[in-house]
C-alpha cells in the first residue's frame, strides 16, 4: 500500500479583499468553478496565527482546463500585513505561484490587452519551456508558462496552478524534501549563474542556483485528471543572505501562504514527513467541516519553513445547486473520478 498524492489541489493566497480578488483570478486566470466559500474562525492553525483563532472569509476556485486551484483567503478579524521589505527572489518561501499554459504568446497578448500588469517578455527557461511573469493587484507573482496534460479545452489563456518557485538555503536538502515527501524524483535542470529569462523580477539578477524539479511517476487518486502534473522550482541565493517572506507575519497575511496538495493515506504521509525531518506541525484530526466541503487536513513545513498543506478530501460538491456531494471516504482512494462527474462541477461555474 502506498500513499496517494492526486496532485497540487490549490495554493493558498492571504488577501486584502476575498471577493475582489476572486474576480481578478477568474476574468484572468479562469478560475471560474467556486468549490466553496465559507466565512469560519481558523482554530486549528494556532502555531501560524499568534497562537490565537483567526476569523476569516475563504473561496475555493478551481479551473476545468487543469491544474490546481487558488484558496482566496482574507482575513476578518484583522488587516492582513504585507512583508516589510520588498521580496527578491531567493527569498525563504512561495516566491512565485506557476500557471499553466497551452500557449504562452496568446496568453501574454491576451493578458497585455486585458490591462495586466505583464513584468517579463516571453522568454525560455534552461529547459527550453516559453514562460512570462506578472503580477496580479496584490504584487503577487504569477508564472505563465508552457504546460503539459489538459483534462477539459475550455478555450481559456491558461488553466490554473502548475507548480511554484519557492527559495531555499540548501537545494540538495529541499531535494531531498520534495523528492521523499512529495514526489518529486526528477531533476529537469540544475544550473548557477545569472538567467535572462529572470531578469524582470525582483532580484532577478542576483547569482542563484536554479533547479526545476518533475516527478516521474503519474499522480493517482480521484481529482488526478483535472490537478494534473505539477513542477517545484527551487531558488538558492549564492551570494547574499535571503530573508524569510513570511518572517515577523501570521500565516493568512498577505502572500502566498501555503502549497496545498490533494492526497490519501495519511498516515503514510505522515510516516514520510517524519522521516524527512518535517513532522507534521498541524493536525485536524479525523475530519474537518467546512460547509460545503470536509476532510482531512495536515501542514508540515519544508526544511525552510515553506508552509505544505496535505488535505484528504472526504466531501465535496459537485453540482451543489442541485443538492449533489460527493463523497470519497468509501471510495478506492487510488481510482480517479469518472470524467463526466469532475466536468459536471461547472454548473457551479461563476459568469
Amino acid at each position: 500500500m502506498e500513499k496517494v498524492i492526486s496532485g497540487i489541489q490549490q495554493m493558498g493566497i492571504g488577501i486584502p479583499n476575498v471577493h475582489e480578488a476572486f474576480d481578478f483570478y477568474r476574468k484572468v486566470f479562469g478560475t471560474d468553478v467556486k468549490v466553496f466559500e465559507e466565512a469560519a474562525e481558523a482554530n486549528l492553525m494556532l502555531p501560524y496565527t499568534g497562537g490565537e483563532p483567526r476569523s476569516r472569509h475563504a473561496i475555493l476556485a478551481m479551473n476545468l482546463e487543469s491544474g490546481g486551484g487558488f484558496e482566496i483567503w482574507q482575513y476578518t478579524s484583522r488587516t492582513p500585513q504585507p512583508a516589510d521589505f520588498e521580496l527578491h527572489l531567493g527569498d525563504l518561501g512561495i516566491f512565485i505561484c506557476k500557471i499553466k499554459s497551452r500557449n504562452v504568446d496568446k496568453a501574454f497578448s491576451e493578458f497585455k490587452s486585458k490591462g495586466v500588469n505583464i513584468i517579463s517578455e516571453v522568454t525560455t527557461n534552461p529547459a527550453g519551456q516559453k514562460h512570462f511573469f506578472m503580477k496580479d493587484p496584490y504584487q503577487n507573482i504569477f508564472e505563465v508558462e508552457e504546460g503539459y496534460t489538459w483534462f477539459k479545452n475550455e478555450q481559456k489563456a491558461t488553466g490554473s496552478v502548475f507548480g511554484a518557485v519557492i527559495g531555499v538555503t540548501d537545494t540538495e536538502r529541499s531535494k531531498a524534501f520534495y523528492r521523499d515527501v512529495l514526489g518529486y524524483d526528477t531533476v529537469v535542470f540544475e544550473e548557477e549563474g545569472t538567467f535572462k529569462d529572470l531578469t524582470g523580477l525582483p532580484g532577478g539578477s542576483r547569482k542563484i542556483k536554479r533547479v526545476l524539479l518533475k516527478h516521474s511517476q503519474g499522480r493517482k487518486g480521484a481529482f488526478s485528471r483535472l490537478l494534473g502534473p505539477s513542477e517545484i522550482e527551487l531558488v538558492q541565493l549564492l551570494e547574499d543572505k535571503p530573508k524569510k517572506i513570511f518572517e515577523n507575519r501570521l500565516w493568512g497575511d498577505l502572500g502566498f501562504i501555503h502549497l496545498c496538495f490533494d492526497v490519501a493515506r495519511m498516515d503514510l504521509i505522515r510516516k514520510d514527513a517524519e522521516a524527512a525531518g518535517q513532522p507534521f506541525t498541524v493536525d485536524s484530526g479525523n475530519s474537518f467541516d467546512m460547509g460545503e466541503a470536509a476532510g482531512h487536513f495536515t501542514y508540515c513545513e519544508d526544511p525552510d519553513g515553506a508552509l505544505i498543506e496535505f488535505v484528504e478530501t472526504h466531501k465535496v460538491p459537485v453540482m451543489k445547486k442541485l443538492g449533489f456531494y460527493l463523497n470519497l471516504k468509501k471510495r478506492n482512494p487510488e481510482k480517479p473520478l469518472p470524467n463526466w462527474m469532475i466536468k459536471a462541477m461547472g454548473i457551479n461555474k461563476v459568469k
